[in-house]
């Protein structure tokens, strides 16, 4: 109801909608750019764009991928624009509500992953999306998300020298 009342030009039902998402997108900002300031850009350009572009999603089911994906590629998007490392200041990580790991050794495996990778092991384990869902929002096969989200899984415990414990 919140979609379509937002897709009709209803300022407060698309308030609602992002207020509703925020912490969510919140962390996953965090986790692509390393620092609160950044992950606060990154909401505020995302709510730009989703309310600019409201009109466009048809799928009204769809707002939590829809809005995640417009985050998913500001994110990308910025650490492409910086073209330079970026130098995580892991102290932050308190700062991120939600689902943690209990130490940064896994944030800085994190880094050593590729951003596909990373985008896999962010969504499917610290956020806990299910397969579908990841599938939706990336647009492939979720036999394609299951294999690559193993992959990447095996590769966050070899960086971490681990294979023999299981994360998921």
């Amino acid at each position: 109801m919140l979609v379509r009342a937002a897709r009709n030009g209803d300022d407060q039902a698309f308030t609602r909608l992002m207020d509703e998402e925020k912490a969510r997108l919140y962390r996953i900002a965090y986790a692509y750019l390393h620092s609160r300031p950044d992950a606060l850009d990154a909401l505020q350009e995302t709510a730009f764009r989703a309310y600019r572009n409201i009109r466009k999603l048809n799928d009204h089911t769809l707002f939590s991928t829809w809005v995640t994906r417009i985050l998913l590629n500001y994110c990308a998007d910025e650490r492409k624009r910086r073209n330079r490392p970026v130098y995580p200041d892991y102290t932050a990580v308190k700062e991120v509500s939600g689902p943690k790991p209990d130490n940064l050794d896994l944030y800085m495996a994190l880094d050593r992953l590729q951003p596909s990778e990373k985008q896999l092991i962010i969504l499917k384990y610290m956020e806990d999306w299910t397969y579908p869902q990841i599938a939706s929002l990336l647009q492939m096969p979720e036999s394609t998300i299951k294999t690559r989200a193993r992959k990447a899984l095996d590769q966050l415990k070899s960086i971490l020298g681990r294979e023999d414990e299981a994360y998921g």
